[in-house]
């Protein structure tokens, strides 16, 4: 009986919030009447709270993965703080040198996996970590004492200048990229995040470098700032940086406009380029393309997906030069300007929208090409230019 009383309580409850409305409209001397039912209204207000849990929940899913990922790295750091001495590394030499052979070779194999990713911009006087010091003393002690081992001490005090000479300029090149995205208004956070979410799988080879299936903190600080650099150069590689057509054809911004077909007000959500039949059109980012085909109003359509939430749009083709599932690089042709769909004349339109919301293309087009050029200078090229 009481579950009874209480739902027919909360029904009543929500005939009073969402009772049947009624609005009238008058225009040119006409009344017109438009009635809301109180189930439309129900339905209305459900799909909004559905709307927003779904928000928050995203919202709290992606702060929970930033906190995780500062706190694993302010634990990292903690570790690395505690790298073994001297002379524990030297008890581990005269333990078992078959042992300690083993954690050099899982160490340099890793190494050799990455050695690829070695630009040339990478500074011989920079360390995240400074183990010279406590390198130099373990080779000195290694040797005296056991000299058949000088050899392989030595070779750990060259992978470890290394590994910190690396993730030294990792982390370099990851804060110019931050400090670029930064300029083009978007959030470098939220690209790390992302790239931290996105589909992964496979086999579990799980990466140590000690023949007891650890690995040294440094070695997982280098890890760590190999990803977030590779991460956030990502990013900027999928931000919209080559003009899709001549930027001086540009006939229509973004934003509110006269309709061209009906002359009333209309939001415009791109960029409008006029140009001859057949002009080549490039991407304006790497990607992938999404979409390749025919899309209401659009016509002729290519649309890539570039990571992050981003996609472009190219729109009233002629003719298509990139397939669906295709990936492609920041100014290759995709296609060539058309008449097709609902267009007064040959032209591309172009869009840019970040997580399906329609931003305007032009600042990405005016200050991304001089942003990331700066971005993408190594130092050598700066100091000498300087």
């Amino acid at each position: 009986m009481d579950n009874e009383l209480s739902a027919g309580g909360w029904t009543s409850r929500l005939a009073d919030w969402f009772p049947d409305r009624e609005f009238f409209m008058r225009s040119q001397g006409q009344v017109r009447f438009i009635k809301i039912s109180s189930t439309m209204q129900k339905i209305a207000a459900a799909v909004i709270v559905a709307a927003l849990l779904a928000w928050a929940i995203s919202m709290a899913v992606m702060a929970w993965s930033q906190y995780r990922a500062q706190a694993d790295r302010s634990s990292l750091l903690e570790r690395e703080a505690k790298i073994a001495t001297a002379e524990e590394r030297v008890a581990e030499y005269s333990d078992d040198i078959s042992k300690v052979m083993d954690d050099l070779s899982n160490r340099q194999d890793f190494l050799e996996a990455i050695n690829s990713a070695l630009p040339d911009d990478v500074r011989t006087d920079e360390t995240v970590t400074d183990s010279s010091t406590e390198a130099d003393e373990t080779v000195s002690k290694v040797s005296a004492l056991i000299p058949e081992a000088a050899a392989l001490a030595e070779l750990e005090a060259r992978q470890l200048k290394f590994v910190e000479r690396l993730t030294r300029f990792a982390d370099r090149r990851a804060a110019r990229a931050e400090t670029a995205i930064r300029k083009l208004g978007l959030d470098p956070k939220a690209m790390v995040t992302n790239a931290n979410m996105e589909a992964m799988g496979g086999p579990l080879e799980q990466l140590a470098t000690g023949a007891n299936g650890q690995i040294d903190p440094r070695f997982e600080r280098l890890g760590l700032s190999m990803a977030r650099m590779a991460a956030l150069e990502r990013g900027l590689n999928g931000i919209p940086q080559v003009a899709p057509a001549a930027k001086e054809n540009i006939s229509s911004g973004f934003g509110y406009r006269r309709d061209p077909f009906n002359g009333g007000g209309a939001m415009h959500s791109g960029l409008d380029f006029r140009g001859p039949h057949g002009a080549p059109i490039y991407a304006a980012a790497d990607g992938k393309v999404s979409f390749s085909g025919w899309k209401s109003g659009y016509g002729k359509t290519v649309e890539i997906t570039h990571g992050n939430g981003m996609m472009t749009r190219y729109a009233h083709m002629s003719r298509f030069a990139a397939a669906e599932g295709q990936y492609v690089d920041a100014g290759e042709v995709i296609g060539a300007i058309g008449n097709t769909g609902r267009s007064t004349g040959p032209h591309l339109h172009f869009e840019v929208r970040i997580n399906d919301r329609a931003v305007n293309p032009r600042p990405f087009l005016e200050r991304a090409p001089n942003v990331l050029k700066e971005a993408r200078t190594d130092d050598t090229a700066r100091q000498s230019a300087e």
